[in-house]
């Protein structure tokens, strides 16, 4: 059975799916360079992901400050991409067509990129930490919960982007299909 795509209708593409994450357009043509996909940019959302894995090694302000990086590069994506449609939509459909894409790009990187990512890191290294104490390596217990969860980062990627994207095409983006 083929997957449903929620997408709506522009004047300048006649398609755009509203994924949060998706670096082309439907339609299979070459989009412009992502810098916020396509570049080192991207990097910047995984830092509470880092921050997350030296929790247990620098001060907690700065672990706060990795969210703060991340969300911004959030909130920078949702306005550049929102920004975008609204640009290539005429007077009457704008409006409604940035809030659609707007609102799909925030909660799909904030549950994608900062939310459940920082979480899974930080569950990642505290039962790391626990089974070190624990252990005969309790005296390296600091630089191997940092490099398990540094080395975690990549793992995790895939399956949480694959899952926020399967969550919202059930539960969000149908309501925002039909706004």
């Amino acid at each position: 059975m083929a997957k449903e795509v929620c997408t709506f209708t522009t004047s300048v593409n006649p398609v755009i799916r509203l994924s949060a994450h998706s670096s082309m357009p439907e339609g299979g043509q070459d989009p412009e360079v992502d810098v916020f996909r396509n570049t080192p940019v991207r990097y910047l959302g995984y830092a509470n992901e880092v921050g997350e894995a030296f929790r247990s090694v620098i001060d907690k302000k700065l672990v706060w400050a990795s969210y703060g990086v991340a969300s911004l590069y959030v909130l920078a994506d949702t306005v550049s991409k929102a920004a975008s449609v609204w640009k290539s939509e005429d007077e009457n459909t704008r409006n409604k067509a940035a809030i659609k894409i707007g609102a799909d790009v925030l909660l799909w990187q904030s549950f994608a990129s900062v939310i459940i990512p920082g979480f899974t890191i930080n569950r990642i290294c505290a039962g790391t930490k626990y089974l070190l104490k624990r252990s005969p390596l309790s005296k390296l217990t600091s630089p191997i919960t940092v490099a398990v969860g540094l080395a975690s980062i990549p793992l995790i990627i895939h399956p949480i982007d694959r899952s926020v994207d399967h969550a919202m095409d059930l539960a969000i983006r149908p309501h925002l299909k039909d706004i």
